[in-house]
């Protein structure tokens, strides 16, 4: 079980989020990035499952404290959020405070998150390897052939926003740029990890894509 806290933005400014703790055993840290419906239970969830594998994980609160569990409220949310001003202040604060603690850091996100996963691994200096789950970025925004830390992606053929074209348009950009990646498509739904979204929700691939993520980090971070 995690805490809500304050962190400092690159501007001066300041983000909130919510950090749970490896304690002792720590193997390094993740900055954790919500879906569009905002900072709720199950992102919480997710980080407390990550200390619990032996990483300090921090959810900033792109919201700014809104949560929903409408569509449209959480598409109108995400409309609204300006995804590179994120990136560079929630996130890259984020990815500060955690670095000040010691050990390297990853970032990993869902959905939208998983957009602002890729911005990040482009952008943020402190970010050391990144993980995404189905969610791309429009390519003005980031380049993925500009990614320079090792990357992971986890997308599913049954998406129709995330489509398979556009991973395969993601990929394309990942091999040009010679990035160190590994890509896995899944038979399932967008948002096959989220257990809270049960017409979704597929355990066999959410448990595999799990494995797959802690190989990753014991590999890289």
């Amino acid at each position: 079980m995690g805490d809500m806290l304050q962190f400092s933005c690159p501007n001066n400014g300041s983000g909130n989020g919510y950090l749970a703790s490896a304690g002792a055993s720590v193997k390094g840290n993740i900055v954790v990035i919500q879906e569009w419906w905002g900072l709720n239970n199950q992102m919480k969830a997710v980080a407390d499952r990550c200390a619990a594998a032996g990483y300090n994980a921090l959810v900033p609160d792109l919201y700014r404290g809104r949560v929903t569990q409408d569509p449209d409220e959480a598409g109108h949310l995400m409309e609204g959020l300006d995804w590179v001003g994120a990136t560079d202040q929630e996130v890259c604060g984020a990815a500060r405070y955690l670095k000040h603690r010691g050990g390297a850091v990853a970032v990993m996100g869902y959905c939208l998150g998983g957009a602002l996963a890729i911005i990040a691994a482009s952008k943020v200096a402190e970010i050391d390897l990144a993980i995404c789950y189905y969610g791309i970025p429009p390519a003005e925004v980031a380049d993925p052939a500009r990614i320079r830390v090792p990357f992971q992606g986890h997308f599913a053929n049954r998406d129709d926003w995330c489509t398979p074209q556009a991973v395969n348009n993601l990929e394309a950009g990942l091999r040009s740029g010679g990035v160190n990646y590994e890509l896995y498509r899944y038979e399932a739904a967008h948002a096959f990890f989220n257990e809270a979204e049960p017409e979704a929700y597929d355990e066999q691939c959410a448990e595999l894509s799990w494995r797959r993520t802690m190989d990753f980090l014991a590999e890289h971070c």
